[in-house]
């Protein structure tokens, strides 16, 4: 609707600058927008007082004459008011709403989607855990955010591919190794001290009770440097082979998984080295080479390779990015958890050296995750081992439940999950709250089935009948779908689709309670069915997107 409008305001302007009613000028970008006040009409746009301005004339003067030279040849609007200072408010035919009705039947899974992108390769690179521990609750979030993202993409026109970066090489796999490593001498009798830098969960001890039978006591035999190695890269496996299950189970799978180590292993990293040296953009200072990161706003400049010759991460960071654009991706999008704020200028100090745009590298930061009990918060530290799994949440409460609960605040911002509420089968869980809509329709059907209305496809004789304030209030609120979508594929913000189903519940319960469905008149039922097959069709889309089931009973 709101594309008609502007459409139709656009022609109107024109019309004026021709008739010479206004002085010709550039048009601004229209806003067209939902009054606050449902008597106000169905849009408004001011327009009016944007034009004003420019054209040194009074904004409601203005108004009068863009309302005079609308052509509405669609026949949506039924009347304009100009209300206030210069607001032009259309109100619109109720059979403009109902025909909505229509374009979501002949649409079905599709209506909401877009060609936003043409087909443009953004990649979007998210969880990307070290393969250190178990995946916890906060990489739950930043998965659901991620896997939510590219669903909207993709749905939006753009071609999009979902990686993981396995971090299987550095200082923290070092640790890693030297962690299962000590556990298997505990077991085979040796007396060790385990460090508190090393990693402290169970997990480890059971990867080296797995490892004890396959080497026997040979790691003993061998120099410590080469045991660590060995431990360190059957431990990884094993741990991220875990991720991979768990990420299956919560509904998320990646179109590449890219090792770290393979950047080192086919000499990207000390390629990408030596072009920067050459430009002199990484420079040697005090035996150590560095990058100028503050050419590009950085705060400080940072180092490449420390004086022991050893890289630092931002090394292989570097060839990373390097090889994503090489690759072809017109945008790369990381999700990485909010303690990484710091280090955004700095990879996008090597991408802009590289010779790419700044807005060619988005960043999106996921808060924390506040896991509450009994409304109590659950302590956690990863390096202690003492967490709650992802794996622990999805079985206490569901894939669908986190999924959804991860994604009902704005990813930057920190989110209280409460494993009491997500477990609640009532509307106080949102989750539940919005599939049970879809369920109670899907209810509708069993038992309009049972009177012998099978066919809800869509019929004219909607136009007579779904013509209440409550018929017209509800289609209104599924009209905003497509443009929510829209947006959250804009601004990467899947939280939008989960609140428009969290108000679209609401809607629904409104309408069910002031007006009936299944009637004792045949017809009447039959189109408010129509009207029902389109909400549970909206439901089911954006539940879609969020990686997040459409139940047909509850």
């Amino acid at each position: 609707m709101k594309t008609e409008l502007k459409t139709i305001l656009t022609e109107a302007i024109h019309s004026a600058f021709q008739t010479g009613e206004l002085s010709a000028c550039d048009i601004p970008d229209i806003e067209v927008e939902v009054p606050r006040q449902f008597e106000h009409g169905d849009f408004s746009t001011n327009i009016a007082m944007v034009l004003a301005s420019r054209l040194r004339t009074k904004p409601r003067s203005l108004a009068d004459i863009i309302v005079r030279h609308l052509n509405d040849p669609a026949g949506i609007i039924e009347k304009t008011t100009i209300a206030g200072p210069g607001f032009i408010n259309f109100h619109l035919h109720a059979h403009t709403w109902i025909r909505l009705i229509q374009h979501i039947h002949e649409k079905a899974g599709a209506y909401g989607a877009c060609n936003i992108g043409n087909g443009k390769r953004i990649q979007i690179e998210f969880v990307s855990s070290n393969p250190t521990g178990p995946l916890h609750v906060g990489h739950g979030r930043g998965a659901a955010v991620g896997d939510s993202v590219a669903n909207i993409l993709s749905y939006c026109g753009y071609d999009v591919q979902k990686e993981y970066y396995i971090n299987d090489s550095g200082r923290q796999i070092q640790t890693l190794g030297r962690s299962v490593f000590l556990r298997y001498q505990e077991l085979l009798g040796e007396t060790v001290f385990f460090p508190e830098d090393c990693y402290q969960g169970e997990y480890i001890r059971d990867i080296a009770l797995k490892i004890q039978p396959e080497k026997g006591d040979s790691l003993l035999d061998e120099n410590d440097e080469h045991a660590i190695t060995f431990c360190a890269r059957y431990a990884a496996a094993i741990i991220l082979e875990g991720m991979k299950q768990d990420l299956i189970q919560f509904g998320v799978t990646f179109d590449n998984w890219f090792s770290e180590q393979s950047l080192y292993d086919s000499g990207e990293v000390d390629t990408a080295i030596d072009r920067f040296r050459q430009r002199g953009i990484i420079y040697e200072k005090e035996g150590a080479l560095w990058f100028n990161t503050t050419a590009h706003g950085d705060e400080k400049d940072r180092v490449v390779v420390r004086q022991n010759r050893q890289t630092t991460y931002f090394a292989s960071d570097i060839a990373y990015h390097y090889n994503k654009f090489n690759r072809g991706f017109e945008t790369v999008i990381d999700v990485w958890g909010a303690d990484h704020h710091g280090y955004i200028p700095r990879i996008a100090a090597a991408i802009e050296s590289d010779g790419h745009r700044r807005d060619q590298f988005q960043v999106i930061l996921v808060q924390l995750v506040n896991l509450l009990r009994g409304g109590v918060q659950v302590a956690m530290s990863t390096r202690a081992g003492e967490f709650v799994t992802l794996k622990d949440v999805m079985d206490e409460v569901g894939t669908d439940a986190a999924r959804f609960i991860f994604l009902t605040r704005h990813y930057d911002s920190p989110l209280d999950f409460d494993l009491d509420l997500a477990r609640k089968k009532s509307n106080e869980n949102p989750v539940y709250y919005v599939q049970y809509v879809h369920a109670r329709i899907c209810s509708m059907f069993r038992k309009a089935a049972d009177i012998g209305i099978q066919d809800v496809s869509w019929d004219d004789g909607a136009l007579k009948v779904l013509n209440t304030p409550e018929d017209i209030q509800i289609i209104r609120h599924i009209a905003r779908y497509p443009e929510i979508v829209q947006m959250s594929a804009t601004h990467l913000e899947p939280h939008r689709i989960t609140y428009f189903l969290m108000e679209l519940a609401a809607a629904f319960h409104a309408y069910y309670n002031k007006q009936r469905v299944i009637t004792e008149d045949v017809v009447e039922t039959r189109m408010r069915l129509i009207l029902m097959w389109a909400i549970r069709q909206v439901i089911r889309n954006g539940l879609a997107l969020l990686g997040v089931s459409a139940p047909e009973s509850m």
